[in-house]
Parts: C-alpha cells; sequence; structure tokens
C-alpha cells in the first residue's frame, strides 16, 4: 500500500536507483558510500557517516560477514549473516536517511526491498565525571553526560527493576534529537505519563540543542518568572525522583536531566542532605532559606530604612551610617541600584573570560573597584558591604539564581519608590502566585499550600529515614508506600 502511494519514498530493489535517491538526501561530502559484492557476485552499497561511525566494527560485523557468504534472496538471508547484535530493516529512504545520520550504517544491495540499519555508532563522548554545578562531599560522584544512552545506563544502573520505562521520542524536524521518558510503572501516575508525552510530541521546532529548550514546552505558564521544570545533573537525584513518583526525561546532547512535576521546595533540598545525619541536613535548609532571604531583601530593608523608616535602624548603627553616607552625592536607592549592576557585571564577565582570567578579573575587579569607590566617596562603605553579602547569599541556593536575581532588583525598586510597604506589597503578590500556580495538577508551593502534614517531614526540616514511610502525598502515587 505505501509502496503503490509513494513510490519515489521507498527502496525499489534497484541498487543503482536507490543509491541515487539515498545520494539526493545525504548529500554531504562527510558521508561515505562503501560498494561490495558477496561471493556470487550480488552489488552491495553501505552508507555511513564518517564522524559517527566506528568503521572497524563495521567492517568485521558487516563487511567481512557478506563479502565471504553466497547471500540468497530475500531480507533475511542477509540479515543472517551480519554478526552485528543491533540490526533491524526500513523501507522509507527518509527514515534510512535519518538513521544514517544519527550514526547508524544503512545496507542496501540488489533485490533487496528493504535496508538494514546497523547499530554501530560510535559517538564522541566524554568520561563520566562529578557535575561541575553540584559537588557532594558525601555521595555518588558521578554525573550525566551528553550522550542519552550512557545517561540512561546510569539510570538502570541504580533501578534495577522491569518496572522502569524509557519511552524514546525523537523531535527537532533537523536535529532528530532523542527525548527518553522516564518513569516508574505503577509509582508514577498515568496520566501525568501521558501529558509528558503529548506535550513532548506537539513540539514542532527545527532543534533542540539542549534539555532547557524543552522546558518552555512543558510548562503550563510558559512566560512564568518561576520555572516549573525541575533540573539535575546526578543520576541519584534524578532516580530518587523517579522513586518518588516523577517523570524523569533525558535528552541526547545535553547532561541536564528534567523531571516532573516540580515543587519548589526541592531547590533547598540538597543530594548530601540524605547522606548526613537528619539534624544537620535540617541545619543546612534553614540556613540556606535565611541566606536567601536576607539576599534578597537585605538591600531593600537597607534603602528602605534610609529613606522612609530610621527609627527601624539601631541608634549606633544608625550613627554608623550616617557618618558613612554624609558626603555620598547619589541617593540611597540609586547608590544601592549601582553597586548592584556593578555587581552583576562582574559575575557575567568572570563567567564568559577564560578560567583562570575570569576568577582573577573578579576578585581583583571587585576589590579595586570597591575601594576605589569608597575612598572617592562615590558609594558608601554599608553599600559595599550588603550588596556582597546579598551577592554571596543567592548562591546558597544556585538552582533558582535566576529568578531571585530579578525578585532582588525587584524589591529594591519597590523599596526606593514606596519604601516598607512596596516591599510588603511585592512580597505578598509574590507568595499569591507561587500558591496559585501548579504544572501537571502538583501545586508549585507545596507541601506549604496546600498544606501536607506528612510532606513536612522532608521540606525545609527533614527527618529521620523510618519516618518518610510514603511517598509525597502531593504527587499522589497510586504506589504510596516506599517503607515497611
Amino acid at each position: 500500500m505505501n509502496e503503490t502511494a509513494n513510490p519515489d519514498k521507498t527502496i525499489t530493489g534497484t541498487l543503482q536507483d536507490d543509491r541515487a535517491r539515498m545520494r539526493t538526501l545525504l548529500p554531504a561530502e562527510d558521508i561515505f558510500t562503501y560498494d561490495f559484492e558477496d561471493m556470487a557476485g550480488r552489488p552491495f552499497t553501505c552508507f555511513f557517516a564518517d564522524a559517527l561511525t566506528d568503521k572497524d566494527l563495521l567492517s568485521q560485523q558487516v563487511f567481512a560477514p557478506l563479502q565471504h557468504a553466497d547471500t540468497k534472496e530475500g531480507t533475511e538471508a542477509v540479515r543472517t549473516e551480519i554478526r552485528a547484535p543491533e540490526v533491524r530493516t526500513e523501507k522509507e529512504l527518509s527514515k534510512l536517511a535519518d538513521e544514517v545520520l544519527a550514526g547508524n550504517p544503512v545496507i542496501l544491495w540488489e533485490g533487496g526491498k528493504e535496508g538494514i540499519v546497523v547499530g554501530t555508532k560510535k559517538a564522541p563522548l566524554r568520561t563520566i565525571a562529578e557535575p561541575p554545578t553540584d559537588i557532594a562531599i558525601k555521595g555518588p560522584r558521578e554525573g550525566f553526560i551528553e550522550d542519552v544512552k550512557t545517561n540512561s545506563a546510569l539510570v538502570r544502573k541504580r533501578l534495577k527493576t522491569g518496572e522502569l520505562m524509557m519511552d524514546t521520542l525523537t523531535v527537532g524536524r533537523r536535529s532528530q534529537t532523542v527525548v527518553m521518558i522516564c518513569y516508574l510503572k505503577g509509582t508514577c501516575r498515568d496520566d501525568i505519563v501521558q501529558a509528558v508525552k503529548d506535550k513532548v510530541e506537539a513540539i514542532d521546532i527545527d532543534t533542540i540543542p539542549d534539555s532547557s529548550y524543552l522546558t518552555r514546552f512543558l510548562s503550563d505558564r510558559p512566560y512564568s518568572l518561576v520555572k516549573q521544570v525541575g533540573t539535575t545533573e546526578k543520576p541519584d537525584i534524578f532516580c530518587a525522583k523517579l522513586a518518588e513518583g516523577r517523570v524523569g526525561l533525558l535528552v541526547d546532547g545535553s547532561p541536564i536531566a528534567l523531571t516532573l512535576p516540580y515543587m519548589l521546595v526541592e531547590d533547598f533540598q540538597s543530594g548530601e542532605d540524605y547522606f548526613v545525619p537528619a539534624f544537620r541536613a535540617t541545619f543546612m535548609r534553614f540556613l540556606r532559606l535565611f541566606a536567601l532571604i536576607v539576599a534578597i531583601y537585605l538591600p531593600a530593608f537597607y534603602v528602605s530604612a534610609q529613606l522612609f523608616k530610621l527609627q527601624l535602624l539601631p541608634v549606633k548603627l544608625l550613627l554608623t551610617i550616617a557618618g558613612s553616607i554624609r558626603d555620598i552625592p547619589l541617593s540611597p536607592s540609586l547608590e544601592m541600584l549601582l553597586v548592584l549592576l556593578v555587581l552583576e557585571v562582574l559575575n557575567e564577565a568572570s563567567i564568559r573570560m577564560p578560567k583562570y582570567v575570569g576568577m582573577a578579573l573578579s576578585v581583583v575587579g571587585a576589590l579595586v573597584l570597591g575601594e576605589t569607590a569608597v575612598s572617592a566617596g562615590f558609594v558608601s562603605t554599608p553599600a559595599i558591604i550588603i550588596i556582597a553579602f546579598s551577592g554571596i547569599g543567592l548562591y546558597a541556593v544556585p538552582n533558582i539564581i535566576e529568578e531571585t536575581s530579578i525578585v532582588r532588583f525587584a524589591m529594591l525598586l519597590a523599596a526606593g519608590s514606596v519604601g516598607t510597604y512596596g516591599v510588603i506589597l511585592l512580597t505578598a503578590f509574590i507568595l499569591i502566585y507561587l500558591v496559585s500556580t501548579e504544572n501537571f495538577g502538583v501545586p508549585l508551593a507545596a507541601p506549604f499550600a496546600p498544606f501536607i502534614r506528612h510532606d513536612m517531614r522532608d521540606a525545609i526540616a527533614k527527618y529521620n529515614l523510618h519516618s518518610l514511610k510514603t511517598r509525597p502525598g502531593a504527587l499522589r502515587s497510586p504506589n504510596k508506600r516506599r517503607l515497611k
């Protein structure tokens, strides 16, 4: 039926014609062809991508067996001679061309009505190492890399169960990026799995260079300031989230895995929290929360106190600040905003510069600029101290630093224009927004809003392992019990 309707899109069995049509689909010079014959004189042609194919394996498992065989009519007779473990057939020329571009050689021969795809792909890979964005003193050191098969093996190594499902989809008209959807059957809700699949399949874009592209399509509110998709580079964290009843996504070409549904409290937790005593993990989580609150509100509070509510400051501190800002030509809000912008510029420059030059630039630049600005009377010493502490505090929760840095600017502007009332109103607006946001039916602010008593045992405070007998109630897993 397909061959009759689309004769130009399928294999005809005439090698010369099929070879010419494949070459029109693959005109690039790095797509090679190798012509050979079997012992009976039947002509064969192999298409393969030079940089993505293991040519040694191809020669040992395909060329040598076929050249020393007397193949008979039929695809199955040819398949039995090939020694590769991964062999499959395909009739459509466009799909065969996609396989070649993915690194899998394609075999065509005279009289063959199908092309044979051989799995001898050899993509360039880096070694598995500890991810630079998630360093842990205790716990596993392995991190995801840019190859989806290697990443899936790291997951399968930790979850040795037949319930672990890995469904493969292809996204991107030109990139043909492989996206692997991982979940534990019976633990993750079927409606969430299907919703994730539907959203991934609905993506119509040219290329997917990284998993961050998918987050825009997986979010119910793609223009939201707050992220709605969890991210991790560590297989142990990824597997732990799957075991709680989440869906995970591995994207070929990206070391960052995605997890859904996402709750804001996840970013205040660390993988190391589960390898240290519960009291230590609880202390560190409260410390992260405290550092983030201080980082966001301290510049705004300082400006608001100077402009509107001087009585908020202790008398001795007020006298010290008054002496420091006596000859400053800028208003408190403009001074703080300027120092904050300089900090952001230094941070951006240190990231974009070469590694060792960027480190020297950030340290020397901050010291020289700060000391010179204070000595010249351009900014005050308290402003430098407050912005420095605020900049350090944001990195206590690095996974949401993009969002919190914007919120810090908004709080500073509200404090400079309206004062304390502006900061309170903006805080109320943000809290209302967080409480009303959900993704895949799970509230972003859970387990605080709505309040889920059992989930509070692993929110900011962490109880010991014996107290965590059931999975998070916010996820509504069909398999609730995880510890007997």
